[in-house]
């Protein structure tokens, strides 16, 4: 541990700079390095951090309450595709004028189309009814569950 004085000093001598490493520790930490060289690893640190992050997309199914058997088959495997590519899902049902009677039909759909979706999503959001609309909104499971899931 050196004083400020010292420090400079060192530095000075040695032709390098004194960087301020962590200035919230007690005492505040320094390295006697090259600046431009602390602030390109500092820039590669942020960039690696930057690729490692997983974004995350909203994607949108819409159905109506009274949706043909094909029409919910093919919408499971679109929305099993935007839960491989680990995006987000909404699952919605709109209705329209007087088909707001039958909610119980949407709220039916709705958790057949969970229940088809067990092993591949888990439900972030319960079903509720927004307005016209009755929404869920299912994630991907985690990547642990999906490795031993495989047969390998």
């Amino acid at each position: 541990m050196y004083t400020v004085r010292d420090a400079i000093r060192l530095s000075e001598e040695r032709g390098q700079d004194l960087v301020e490493i962590a200035p919230q520790a007690v005492p505040p930490v320094c390295k006697i390095i090259d600046f431009g060289k602390f602030k390109y690893e500092q820039q590669k640190r942020e960039k690696i951090q930057k690729k490692n992050q997983v974004v995350s997309i909203l994607k949108e199914i819409r159905m109506h309450p009274n949706t043909d058997v094909h029409d919910f088959d093919f919408k499971v495997k679109h929305t099993i595709n935007f839960l491989e590519e680990g995006n987000k899902v909404k699952v919605s049902v709109m209705f329209k004028g007087r088909e707001m009677a039958y909610t119980a039909q949407g709220e039916e759909l709705l958790t057949r189309f969970i229940e088809k979706l067990e092993d591949v999503a888990k439900v972030e959001s319960p079903i509720k009814l927004e307005g016209r609309n009755m929404a869920t909104i299912l994630v991907p499971q985690s990547k642990k569950a999906k490795k031993t899931n495989k047969p390998g």
